[in-house]
């Protein structure tokens, strides 16, 4: 099942549609050196990455960011001349990535990170993800919000704004909180330092936000997307995803969970029907929700949509017209 644009717009009208073959042509002369090892370090579990893919598909979607980060750089210079205001700070390139949960956003967060550090520039790539920005479970807890975690409201809106204003401001060293996926809970203390970046990547599955009819139009707001100088969303149908899924928390039974300190410890020895069981009912309540009510209708406003098929392959990609 997939959500179309509004009826009244030819999505072909808002993106030109690549192959995965064609796109692959877009690369140029631009290469990156990177081992099938190196690769495979990146991949997120039950994920898919390979030398190939990364060539086909990232090293064009690095030289598309490039040309990007180039023109707002030069848009930036010539602004601020034009209004006496030179700009000596380091402005980062804001990149946002969003998409469902299990479709693969960090695996595909962290490629970009290493290719576009690897460029004949060299340059200094950050990424953080939102996860750091969910509220502490005590409070979650308290506001008896723990059922809704992932959705809006479960994050620290305001903190994060405060973090990507910071980045846009100059501010030459600004900190994330940081979570962590085995306590499922954000890590007291312990923050991610973003210093001078020339790229940062946001990624998160509420990214791309808009307003929603219950907000008080009447209150000028800010949202995290303003920030974003170039955004991504990554797609693919909900069954592959929900398979993914299932597949992502078996081996996590296996592997993480075995751990006494996991949040998830005590389902360490579900047998497979009941861990299968136990995660469609999480994906039922908790995901599908908030990816038909929240993350599904922002899909058409990223700059980009990466679409998956079978084994995590990109089999298209999406890209805005300008």
């Amino acid at each position: 099942m997939r959500i179309v644009a509004n009826q009244d717009l030819n999505l072909h009208t808002l993106y030109t549609s690549h192959t995965r073959d064609a796109w692959a042509n877009l690369g140029g002369h631009m290469s990156v050196k990177m081992t099938e090892e190196e690769v495979k370090k990146l991949e997120g579990l039950n994920d898919y990455l390979s030398l190939e893919e990364v060539e086909t598909v990232y090293v064009p979607l690095a030289r598309l960011l490039y040309l990007h980060r180039a023109t707002q750089y030069e848009r930036n210079t010539r602004v601020n001349g034009f209004l006496n205001h030179p700009h000596a700070a380091k402005i980062p390139f804001i990149i946002g990535i969003a998409g469902s949960v299990a479709v693969g956003k960090s695996t595909t967060a962290r490629i970009i990170q290493t290719v576009l550090s690897r460029l004949q520039e060299r340059l200094k790539v950050s990424l953080i993800t939102t996860d750091g920005f969910l509220y502490p479970n005590a409070v979650l807890t308290e506001k008896q919000m723990m059922s809704r975690k992932g959705f809006p409201e479960s994050y620290d809106v305001k903190a994060l704004l405060e973090f990507l204003n910071d980045l846009k401001s100059g501010k030459e060293i600004v900190h994330a909180p940081v979570y962590s996926h085995l306590t499922y809970d954000r890590l007291e203390g312990v923050y991610e330092t973003v210093e001078q970046a020339d790229i940062v990547i946001i990624e998160g599955v509420n990214v791309l936000q808009t307003p929603t009819i219950e907000d008080d139009r009447t209150k000028p707001r800010v949202f995290v997307s303003d920030f974003f100088d170039f955004s991504i969303y990554v797609d693919a149908e909900e069954d592959l995803i929900i398979k993914w899924y299932l597949e992502r928390f078996r081996m996590l039974r296996e592997t993480a969970f075995q751990d006494p300190s996991s949040y998830f410890h005590k389902f360490k020895d579900l047998a497979d029907e009941e861990a299968d069981h136990m995660a469609k009912s999480i994906w039922e309540t908790v995901n599908r929700p908030n990816l038909y009510e929240n993350i599904l209708p922002t899909k058409f406003r990223s700059d980009l949509i990466l679409r998956k098929g079978e084994g995590h392959k990109v089999e298209e990609i999406l890209v805005r017209r300008v």
